[in-house]
Protein backbone atom coordinates (compact mmCIF):
# COMPACT_ATOMS: atom_id res chain seq x y z
CA UNK A 1 0.00 0.00 0.00
CA UNK A 2 1.14 3.67 -0.98
CA UNK A 3 0.88 6.03 2.17
CA UNK A 4 1.78 9.75 2.61
CA UNK A 5 3.53 10.63 5.53
CA UNK A 6 1.59 12.48 7.81
CA UNK A 7 4.87 14.76 9.09
CA UNK A 8 6.85 15.16 5.66
CA UNK A 9 4.15 14.44 3.01
CA UNK A 10 6.56 11.47 1.76
CA UNK A 11 5.07 8.88 -0.75
CA UNK A 12 6.02 5.09 1.03
CA UNK A 13 5.04 1.90 -0.10
CA UNK A 14 4.30 -0.24 2.85
CA UNK A 15 4.14 -4.09 2.49
CA UNK A 16 0.31 -4.99 3.73
CA UNK A 17 1.93 -7.38 5.95
CA UNK A 18 3.86 -4.70 7.91
CA UNK A 19 0.84 -2.23 8.19
CA UNK A 20 0.09 -2.85 11.77
CA UNK A 21 3.85 -3.02 12.83
CA UNK A 22 4.28 0.80 13.14
CA UNK A 23 6.24 1.29 9.77
CA UNK A 24 8.39 4.71 9.11
CA UNK A 25 8.61 7.10 6.64
CA UNK A 26 11.83 6.57 4.38
CA UNK A 27 12.61 10.04 4.31
CA UNK A 28 11.91 11.25 7.77
CA UNK A 29 11.88 8.12 9.85
CA UNK A 30 8.64 9.12 11.30
CA UNK A 31 6.01 6.43 11.52
CA UNK A 32 3.10 6.92 8.70
CA UNK A 33 0.64 6.31 11.09
CA UNK A 34 -0.72 9.01 13.34
CA UNK A 35 -3.27 9.10 15.91
CA UNK A 36 -4.33 12.82 15.23
CA UNK A 37 -5.59 14.57 12.33
CA UNK A 38 -3.15 16.50 9.84
CA UNK A 39 -3.30 19.91 8.56
CA UNK A 40 -4.08 19.96 5.13
CA UNK A 41 -3.34 22.93 2.49
CA UNK A 42 -2.60 23.10 -0.98
CA UNK A 43 0.68 22.09 -0.73
CA UNK A 44 0.06 18.30 0.62
CA UNK A 45 -3.42 17.78 -0.01
CA UNK A 46 -2.55 15.81 -3.35
CA UNK A 47 -0.44 13.45 -1.90
CA UNK A 48 -2.92 12.46 0.49
CA UNK A 49 -5.92 12.28 -1.14
CA UNK A 50 -5.01 11.49 -4.40
CA UNK A 51 -1.72 9.85 -4.26
CA UNK A 52 -1.95 7.80 -1.44
CA UNK A 53 -4.22 4.75 -0.80
CA UNK A 54 -5.04 4.95 1.96
CA UNK A 55 -8.22 6.62 2.40
CA UNK A 56 -8.43 10.49 3.52
CA UNK A 57 -11.23 11.36 6.08
CA UNK A 58 -11.46 15.48 5.54
CA UNK A 59 -12.89 17.96 7.84
CA UNK A 60 -13.39 21.46 6.12
CA UNK A 61 -13.79 23.42 9.04
CA UNK A 62 -13.36 27.40 10.28
CA UNK A 63 -12.60 28.88 14.04
CA UNK A 64 -15.27 31.06 13.75
CA UNK A 65 -17.67 27.74 13.28
CA UNK A 66 -19.38 26.74 16.48
CA UNK A 67 -20.30 23.39 15.05
CA UNK A 68 -16.99 22.85 14.01
CA UNK A 69 -14.98 23.40 17.52
CA UNK A 70 -18.49 21.06 18.87
CA UNK A 71 -17.19 18.45 16.26
CA UNK A 72 -13.93 18.31 16.30
CA UNK A 73 -13.10 16.17 19.44
CA UNK A 74 -15.12 13.47 17.76
CA UNK A 75 -13.04 13.70 14.74
CA UNK A 76 -10.01 13.76 16.58
CA UNK A 77 -11.52 10.20 18.81
CA UNK A 78 -11.84 8.99 15.29
CA UNK A 79 -8.50 9.43 13.82
CA UNK A 80 -6.97 8.09 17.02
CA UNK A 81 -9.49 4.51 16.53
CA UNK A 82 -9.64 4.25 12.88
CA UNK A 83 -5.61 5.14 12.15
CA UNK A 84 -5.08 1.79 10.49
CA UNK A 85 -7.98 1.94 7.94
CA UNK A 86 -8.12 6.11 7.52
CA UNK A 87 -5.94 8.74 7.40
CA UNK A 88 -8.07 11.92 8.92
CA UNK A 89 -7.17 15.69 8.05
CA UNK A 90 -8.59 18.66 8.61
CA UNK A 91 -8.98 21.38 6.00
CA UNK A 92 -9.21 24.96 7.35
CA UNK A 93 -11.21 26.81 4.79
CA UNK A 94 -10.33 30.21 5.54
CA UNK A 95 -6.38 29.49 5.22
CA UNK A 96 -7.51 27.16 2.24
CA UNK A 97 -9.81 29.52 0.25
CA UNK A 98 -8.80 27.46 -3.01
CA UNK A 99 -9.21 23.85 -1.96
CA UNK A 100 -12.56 24.80 -0.17
CA UNK A 101 -13.99 26.38 -3.52
CA UNK A 102 -12.59 23.34 -5.63
CA UNK A 103 -14.96 21.21 -3.31
CA UNK A 104 -18.05 23.74 -3.30
CA UNK A 105 -17.83 23.91 0.25
CA UNK A 106 -20.89 26.10 1.13
CA UNK A 107 -21.33 24.82 4.44
CA UNK A 108 -19.35 23.75 7.34
CA UNK A 109 -18.30 21.49 8.53
CA UNK A 110 -18.44 19.62 5.56
CA UNK A 111 -17.04 15.97 5.61
CA UNK A 112 -15.17 14.24 2.47
CA UNK A 113 -13.66 10.85 2.28
CA UNK A 114 -10.95 10.14 -0.48
CA UNK A 115 -9.48 7.36 -2.13
CA UNK A 116 -6.42 7.89 -4.73
CA UNK A 117 -8.30 10.80 -6.01
CA UNK A 118 -12.19 9.85 -6.05
CA UNK A 119 -14.61 11.43 -3.85
CA UNK A 120 -16.36 8.45 -2.17
CA UNK A 121 -18.34 10.13 0.12
CA UNK A 122 -19.90 13.60 1.44
CA UNK A 123 -21.71 14.66 4.58
CA UNK A 124 -22.74 17.97 5.21
CA UNK A 125 -23.25 19.09 9.07
CA UNK A 126 -21.43 17.20 12.16
CA UNK A 127 -22.58 13.92 13.58
CA UNK A 128 -22.78 12.48 16.55
CA UNK A 129 -19.99 9.54 17.67
CA UNK A 130 -21.96 6.81 16.75
CA UNK A 131 -23.36 8.21 13.16
CA UNK A 132 -19.73 9.39 12.39
CA UNK A 133 -18.46 6.17 13.43
CA UNK A 134 -21.02 4.36 11.48
CA UNK A 135 -20.73 6.50 8.18
CA UNK A 136 -16.62 5.37 8.63
CA UNK A 137 -17.75 1.67 8.50
CA UNK A 138 -19.29 2.18 5.23
CA UNK A 139 -15.91 2.92 3.80
CA UNK A 140 -13.67 1.03 4.89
Amino acid sequence: MIIACPHCDTLNRVPDERLKQQPTCGKCKLCVFTPAPIELTSTNFANHANKSELPLVVDFWASWCGPCKSFAPIFYEAAKTWEHQFRFGKLNTEEQQALAAQFNIRSIPTLMIFKQGQLLAQQAGALPKSAFDQWLKNYC
